[in-house]
């Protein structure tokens, strides 16, 4: 009586075509995901020279002065009367940070007027944006 020889078990192997696609569309998703936490509250303005350091985690209300003193909070469009009033619920557990980015050719008084009513809004550091020297 001759034995037939048992089967011989498969070895698994892993297809690679398709642990590229998912790899590729993870690296889509964490660039995409990555470029909406960009912090970009502001309106196209001419900033002045500068030495840059960097920004502190929690300050993310930007307030932008254009050189027609227009003003805006985080793209929205607000004006020196109501400045506090629309600053207080956005300072609220912010630890009191506020970006002041106002263009080069905007007069001083209006971006002292402002940081006034901000600090009765309730904002306790400034950060004035600038551009890079390098």
């Amino acid at each position: 009586m001759k034995f037939r020889k048992g089967r011989r078990p498969k070895r698994g192997h892993i297809e690679i075509i398709p642990m590229i696609d998912v790899m590729f569309f993870l690296l889509a998703t964490f660039v995409l995901a990555s470029l909406t936490m960009q912090n970009i509250h502001s309106l196209g303005i001419n900033l002045p020279q500068g030495a840059v350091s960097p920004t502190p985690a929690g300050a993310n209300v930007t307030l932008t002065i254009t050189k027609d003193n227009a003003m805006s909070i985080n793209d929205t469009p607000v004006t020196i009367d109501i400045l506090q009033r629309t600053l207080e619920p956005m300072l609220n557990g912010k630890d009191g940070h506020l970006i002041i980015a106002a263009d080069n050719d905007t007069t001083q008084g209006v971006v002292v007027q402002a940081m006034l009513q901000a600090r009765r809004a309730g904002a306790e550091h400034f950060i004035i944006a600038v551009k890079s020297n390098e």
